[in-house]
């Protein structure tokens, strides 16, 4: 499915969480973070929004390889004397320097990525906040599995409503782990519904659950996308008046 159909999904599931849970206040804040979590899965696909949002410093990986080959090799070149040292520093910068030259495409997605997840690693251990260290883990490791395969299983929901729970503790924000377990589902949900399907219990059983209803990319899959974030839409929207009595 779309990354539009699953952002539209997962946004609704946020306004279903905020109208209908008890307790769960009404909150732009939280359907936004619902909105998130629906595309958070899909980090594994080099085309999805998230994973270009997320790997906003993609255009720049190579060439920082390329400024540390040029910095190393000035350095060797300047404070390292002759022998076995200064050609292994050389062999360095010249092994850094290919690398920068020779990245292409996912590749720099995927360190871009690696990257932001290990900077928000550092945040979390700076301001003690461990769902935040956890939740960069997930950014950093998501771009190196196949596409649905880790992060489209029932486990990689559980964890990111767990982070979610984690936020709720330590943010004092009630609904947290609902709205980013929500929104998560939303999408696991969404993807069974095409021929692909979802492994939900990978590794522990390798079959893919599916109602083959969407070919996505497709003009009829395109459509019955649409139809269906607008009957999710009306259903959620008729539930929400109905429960607040108008």
């Amino acid at each position: 499915m779309r990354g539009s159909s699953h952002l539209a999904i997962g946004l609704i599931t946020g306004v279903a969480v905020a109208g209908l849970v008890p307790g769960v206040p009404f909150s732009v804040a939280g359907i936004a973070l619902a909105g998130f979590s629906s595309l958070a899965p899909d980090l594994d696909h080099p085309g999805s929004r998230l994973s270009k949002r997320l790997g906003f410093m993609q255009g720049y990986v190579r060439w920082a390889f390329v400024v540390v080959a040029l910095l190393l090799a000035a350095y060797t070149h300047f404070q390292v004397p002759l022998g076995p040292d200064r050609r292994m520093g050389f062999t360095a910068a010249l092994a850094f320097g290919l690398i920068g030259a020779a990245m292409q495409g996912d590749s720099t997605r995927k360190l871009a990525l690696m990257f932001t997840g290990l900077c928000t690693v550092v945040a979390g251990l700076y301001t003690g906040f461990l769902w935040l260290s956890m939740l960069g883990c997930f950014v950093a490791v998501a771009p190196f599995t196949s596409h649905r395969s880790w992060t489209h299983t029932i486990w990689a929901a559980g964890l990111w409503t767990y982070i979610g729970h984690l936020a709720n503790q330590a943010l004092g924000w009630h609904g947290v782990a609902l709205f980013a377990g929500g929104g998560y589902v939303s999408h696991l949900l969404a993807d069974s519904l095409t021929k692909a399907g979802v492994k939900w219990l990978m590794p522990l059983l390798d079959y893919s659950f599916k109602l083959p209803l969407i070919r996505t990319g497709s003009a009829s899959g395109n459509v019955l996308e649409v139809a269906i974030c607008i009957g999710y839409g009306l259903l959620v929207l008729g539930l929400v008046i109905g429960k607040i009595g108008f």
